[in-house]
């Protein structure tokens, strides 16, 4: 997740912040499901207050843009289509479940290929 904050704009951080985050759901680069990283790991690669990401993330979790689930952390939330929804989380799990049997990105794009094939 690529997120650029200007110390210099008259727009505040958390609002950048907030805007950017909303930009990458529109776009589909962040989908339903994806794990957001913690305030405090994104406050610090930002160079931001802890506060200041956590009202980011309050302002788009009341937006409806993410929810949060307690100690699990903060994801995108489904949001329109619900089929799309549903896909969309089933590709982030999917994802996390070869990640976490250690094979990288490339034998999940062949294995995720070979099952369209065959389906």
């Amino acid at each position: 997740m690529r997120i650029d904050i200007d110390p210099h704009s008259s727009t505040a951080p958390y609002e950048q912040l907030r805007l950017q985050i909303l930009d990458l759901v529109r776009r589909g680069e962040l989908i339903a499901g994806t794990k957001l990283p913690t305030v405090r790991a994104l406050a610090e690669e930002l160079g931001l207050a802890a506060n200041t990401v956590a009202r980011a993330y309050r302002e788009l979790e009341q937006l409806g843009a993410i929810e949060t689930r307690g100690r699990l952390g903060s994801f995108v939330a489904a949001v329109g289509d619900a089929s799309m929804a549903a896909a969309q989380r089933a590709a982030t799990d999917y994802v996390a479940t070869v990640r976490g049997l250690g094979l990288g990105d490339e034998t999940a794009e062949k294995l995720f290929k070979a099952a369209l094939r065959g389906a």
